[in-house]
């Protein structure tokens, strides 16, 4: 059954924490997954969090301690010696292992690091806090199940027997040559009905897709997206077989990408949640406010400098939010468009012409409705024949104006390496407010001038 976190079961557990009813704190963390009870200990202050860690199974412990919030996982961290941090990362896989170690202070890393009892567990979590942040060496796990092409069959389950002691879950056999070279993968089905004296090069599959250590996690990501991959086989620039990445890790990569595009296309520029600090969410989110000001003062001052045009014609202000909600929405709307092409790579950027056709053509049939129904509006409450041709005529050129603007901005700042989801957020939005507004005005001197 599905675990659902309540005010009273929080109570009731506070209350066992209080009283140290032990044995029943157990009972009930015994029924649950470690995401299970990392989520109630994001909930709990740092004392009651570290009583109940306390409680947990050293295998278990490690695992909710991955689950953890970052931020509750580093308090309680800091709450550990340099000894109880490696006796929890000697259970963890080495990238697991790696990504906690990386959100220690930098005077104590080395300092953990040589207290892993397991050596080789410890080489590895080093060899991987080289790797660059956001690559795909940066991801991998070192755990892995290799043979060499020459070795019989007998041999070759001899030698994963050996090596599935470290791995969790053998997700595939790779095949290298005498250099360490990845050559291709070993189904089980074919290891198991094959003669055992048989050579593994001659049964093991060559067709072999992998990733090079300094490959990007979005390059990662697709790769294992595209062709339907639960593990990726990493590789150095030699083409040695170094790690594999598994799709859980892709997905925690996606989900981050996801909720920073989403923060970028609110305006919201550094990654933040609603537990972090006032002081941080508000200077996330102040840099585009400022911004949406600065467009909102450039408009007022725009319909400034018409004041005596609507002196003498003052139902042209009543539209002014008309023309600026439905150009903002429409930029928003051709935007979103193209930043989820650039995402999933359907669109590809150098073939920008038939894009910004395609777009503007469904803005004409767009601007071409609405400009008729804002026409046959405004012929029903006015007699003004001006009014209703300069709203009209206004409305489809900044639906068009907006439909160029959606699909060009984003697609020029994929071009300059500039995340794209910044061009569905207040900055396209404040560029067609102020936009959509000076043609408006222009559209009702001219209109007014001339009947």
């Amino acid at each position: 059954m599905q675990f659902e976190l309540s005010i009273e079961y929080l109570d009731r557990l506070k209350n066992a924490i209080s009283q140290q009813e032990d044995e029943y704190i157990k009972e009930q963390l015994s029924e649950l997954y470690p995401v299970d009870i990392a989520l109630i200990l994001n909930q709990l202050d740092l004392e009651d969090a570290n009583y109940i860690y306390d409680l947990l199974e050293e295998e278990q412990s490690a695992d909710v301690l991955l689950e953890m919030d970052e931020e509750k996982r580093e308090e309680l961290l800091a709450t550990f010696s340099t000894k109880e941090i490696a006796e929890q990362l000697d259970n963890m896989e080495s990238d697991d292992a790696a990504d906690v170690i990386n959100q220690l202070p930098e005077d104590i890393q080395e300092e953990v690091l040589s207290q892993i009892e397991d050596i080789e567990q410890a080489s590895d979590i080093a060899d991987l806090m080289s790797f660059e942040e956001g690559t795909a060496g940066s991801l991998m796990a070192k755990e892995l199940v290799s043979v060499y092409a020459h070795e019989t069959v007998s041999a070759c389950i001899d030698e994963i027997r050996r090596q599935t002691e470290s791995v969790d879950v053998m997700y595939a056999i790779y095949v290298v040559d005498d250099n360490e070279k990845l050559i291709g993968m070993l189904s089980l089905k074919k290891l198991i009905i094959s003669h055992p004296l048989a050579l593994v090069e001659e049964i093991y599959d060559g067709d072999v897709i992998s990733v090079r250590t300094s490959a990007s996690s979005e390059e990662v990501a697709e790769l294992i997206q595209k062709y339907d991959l639960v593990v990726l086989p990493v590789v150095d620039q030699l083409g040695r077989l170094v790690g594999r990445i598994t799709i859980d890790d892709v997905v925690d990569v996606m989900r981050e990408e996801a909720e920073k595009d989403i923060q970028l296309m609110s305006g919201i520029t550094d990654d933040v949640d609603s537990n972090d600090s006032l002081w941080r969410l508000s200077r996330a989110r102040i840099p585009w406010l400022l911004v949406g000001m600065c467009g909102g003062i450039v408009g007022s001052r725009i319909i400034g400098g018409y004041e005596a045009q609507i002196k003498i014609h003052p139902e042209m202000a009543f539209f002014i939010p008309l023309i600026g909600a439905t150009g903002g929405n429409v930029g928003v709307q051709s935007s979103a468009i193209i930043v989820q092409g650039l995402a999933n790579n359907t669109l590809i950027v150098d073939k920008i012409a038939p894009k910004l056709i395609k777009e503007l053509s469904v803005g004409l049939i767009n601007g071409i409705i609405c400009s008729g129904l804002i026409l046959g509006y405004n012929l029903l409450i006015s007699e003004s024949w001006t009014l209703a041709a300069t709203v009209s005529i206004a409305l489809m050129t900044v639906i068009l104006c907006a439909s160029f603007l959606g699909t060009f901005v984003p697609l020029m700042m994929s071009r300059f390496k500039i995340n794209p989801a910044l061009a569905t957020g207040p900055f396209v939005t404040t560029l067609n407010d102020i936009i959509g507004i000076t043609i408006y005005f222009l559209v009702g001197r001219l209109l007014y001038g001339a009947l």
